[in-house]
């Protein structure tokens, strides 16, 4: 069918979505108000989130054939959505989104029939199949997915940018591979820009500001992972769900989200470490960062979405010339464990970004 009528459709569709639901914000309190931690001018409406879910809405039942795998994703992404506007109105307790979380997530594995079997040949001798343990590894990256992209979303069009990366190495990947599922990042790729052109407030600086809130972050998380998870397996939990073959290895995943993946596992980990909650907020996040290293928001942002595009590519590349996924798993390993290291000596990067900066 082509790219551009979906696209555009996509588009126009988020951006009617925007302006339809912009004044009901406030009338029904999902607003975004300054704190000791969140720092803009003035209540914020929440419904960036929103308006990218009905763009998704309608545009896939134009433009995606119909089956049971994407009538189900629609309803699990109706459900984050909903948990994520009650968190962005009440603000919800962890032990409530991961209850719902843990429920959304048995729709891919129970309803649709997918999880994660395998790991590739990651470990080099073999490959590590996972067997049904795999059913709770699935729930886990179901939840890390989701709570990634939600922590990540510290500063204006920072998770809309890393999602638009992803978004676009799936669409690519899939593409490549010919299965019409990379209609779907394509068009969360339309409607993320068009939320962007709010939220940055560019090119246009007269249009109202709006964020996309956890609904919105949620809702990316959720659908990164279903695409990862019926892109990297060769076959689901029931014979109906088999397929041909896989459109990217495990390993390849994880560059594709490594930014929120990795940010998310290190601030957790040392939250851990000193006695917290790993669900505790805090201002210790990569772009936090980078704004204590005297960048603005700007700067940090042109900086993160740099880095999160180069370790895609490495990732595309990676996967398109058959680089060995033991290679490509080492190396992802130890850039973690350098990213680890930098937070744990955070006092030393801020030292030589000031100075090189």
């Amino acid at each position: 069918m082509g790219f551009v009528v979906p696209f555009l459709t996509a588009f126009l569709i988020s951006i009617f979505a925007i302006i339809l639901f912009n004044p009901i914000a406030a009338k029904i309190g999902l607003l975004d108000k300054p704190n000791e931690r969140k720092k803009h001018d003035g209540s914020i409406p929440l419904i960036g989130g929103i308006s990218i879910f009905f763009s998704i809405l309608f545009a896939s039942n134009l433009f995606i054939q119909e089956s049971q795998t994407l009538n189900l994703y629609l309803i699990s992404a109706s459900l984050i959505l909903f948990l994520g506007v009650l968190d962005d109105r009440y603000d919800l307790s962890v032990r409530v989104r991961l209850i719902a979380q843990v429920i959304i997530a048995s729709i891919l594995i129970f309803g649709a029939g997918f999880y994660l079997s395998t790991l590739g040949t990651i470990f080099y001798f073999f490959e590590l199949k996972l067997g049904y343990v795999g059913i709770l590894v699935t729930v886990i990256a179901v939840i890390g997915s989701i709570n990634a992209f939600n922590m990540v979303d510290g500063i204006d069009g920072l998770a809309g940018m890393l999602s638009l990366v992803t978004f676009s190495s799936l669409s690519l990947l899939f593409y490549s591979a010919n299965n019409d599922w990379f209609l779907l990042p394509l068009l969360f790729d339309a409607a993320i820009l068009a939320y962007l052109f709010f939220n940055l407030r560019w090119p246009f600086t007269s249009v109202p500001k709006i964020f996309m809130g956890d609904a919105g972050s949620m809702l990316i998380g959720l659908t990164v992972v279903w695409l990862l998870v019926l892109g990297t397996q060769p076959y689901g939990l029931h014979e109906s769900t088999f397929k041909a073959g896989i459109i990217l290895s495990p390993v390849t995943a994880l560059y594709l989200i490594a930014i929120p993946l990795m940010d998310m596992a290190a601030i957790m980990y040392r939250r851990v470490k000193k006695g917290d909650s790993p669900f505790k907020p805090d201002r210790d996040h990569l772009h936090h960062i980078f704004e204590r290293a005297g960048y603005n928001r700007k700067q940090t942002l042109i900086r993160i979405t740099s880095l999160s595009i180069f370790l895609a590519l490495v990732g595309l590349l990676g996967e398109f010339y058959h680089v060995p996924e033991w290679f490509m798993f080492i190396g992802f390993i130890v850039l973690f464990i350098t990213y680890n290291w930098a937070l744990a000596h955070v006092w030393l990067i801020l030292k030589w970004l000031k100075h090189n900066g």
